[in-house]
């Protein structure tokens, strides 16, 4: 049978189109369900209050720069959603004297807006390389932290960004999750062409690499929600992003959902698609069924319940 069209955008691929039976199921999770999903190579964790979410998630960059040296340099690919962790990996780098400098520890932007066809550049008000140094790197210590060659964002030559990724060890690939199912830009892709009937296999999803990309109009909708006050005017509808193939290269995948970027729903599908092996490239999160080290952390209060409800 042929897959239904889109409920939210006919032209595109995406979660609405799957088998509604993994609807059902994914939907009747609560707490406990959730964390019974784990398995080898995918782990489910919970953090009772948003201070312990967010202190967990910084500690991951500290984890991974602690571990590289000028022999060995590592490091970590961050999101720009969630933010409210990165204040808080400058205080622990400067509270701990972690010498970044001397440790050759390196960092990869996940993505970057594109406007008129061109990357943006870091003094543009939307800007990730702007806002990870804002709250990020501008409050780290000078003498802490590493040189601006070691900071990478997909904005220059894409290619030598995704060829970065073979040099440096990436110790740890960390992100949210986003209204289409995607970590970083990685969105389902248009319906036309040889995916008129039918979305890309995971094979062939997971060899795309860092690429300018057409956004999901979910995804400029929810950009319009967190970052633009709904103004949906001010949202770039293309952007530069990393892709799986530089993905698979960290050693870990780390998913942080404090409850407010994507929803209920949306942050079981993704859990029930990965532990029961269900890759699919209409929701992307799912083909992290196949990498070896997955671990979704949840701020328990974030959670909610799927549930119909009349809401004033």
């Amino acid at each position: 049978m042929p897959r239904p069209l889109s409920k939210l955008a006919p032209d595109w691929w995406d979660y609405t189109t799957l088998d509604p039976q993994i609807h059902k199921e994914a939907a009747k999770l609560d707490a406990k369900g959730l964390a019974q999903l784990s398995r080898p190579g995918f782990t489910v964790h919970f953090y009772d209050t948003i201070q312990e979410f967010y202190a967990a998630e910084a500690l991951e960059y500290i984890e991974a720069w602690s571990q590289s040296t000028p022999d060995n340099p590592a490091g970590i690919c961050g999101p720009i959603g969630p933010t409210e962790q990165l204040p808080i990996v400058a205080q622990m780098v400067n509270s701990l004297g972690l010498d970044l400098k001397k440790r050759e520890a390196h960092f990869w932007g996940m993505d970057e807006w594109v406007v008129n066809g061109k990357i943006v550049k870091p003094d543009h008000p939307l800007s990730f390389a702007k806002w990870d140094h804002d709250l990020c790197f501008n409050r780290i210590d000078k003498k802490l932290r590493m040189p601006d060659k070691n900071i990478h964002f997909p904005s220059g030559d894409l290619k030598d960004y995704s060829e970065s990724y073979n040099s440096v060890r990436c110790v740890l690939m960390q992100g949210g999750q986003g209204e289409t199912k995607h970590w970083a830009f990685n969105d389902p892709v248009p319906r036309k062409g040889k995916y008129k009937n039918q979305p890309p296999t995971p094979a062939e999803y997971r060899k795309l690499k860092t690429r300018i990309v057409d956004l999901h109009p979910l995804t400029i909708i929810q950009n319009a929600r967190t970052s633009g006050g709904g103004n949906v005017n001010l949202i770039p509808t293309v952007a530069a992003t990393v892709g799986p193939a530089e993905t698979w290269k960290a050693e870990r995948v780390s998913i942080w959902h404090p409850g407010y970027h994507d929803n209920p729903f949306g942050m079981r599908l993704s859990a029930f698609m990965i532990s029961k092996h269900l890759p699919d490239s209409s929701v992307p999160m799912s083909l992290l069924a196949d990498h070896p080290n997955v671990h979704f952390h949840y701020l328990r209060s974030g959670i909610g319940k799927v549930e119909i409800g009349m809401h004033e």
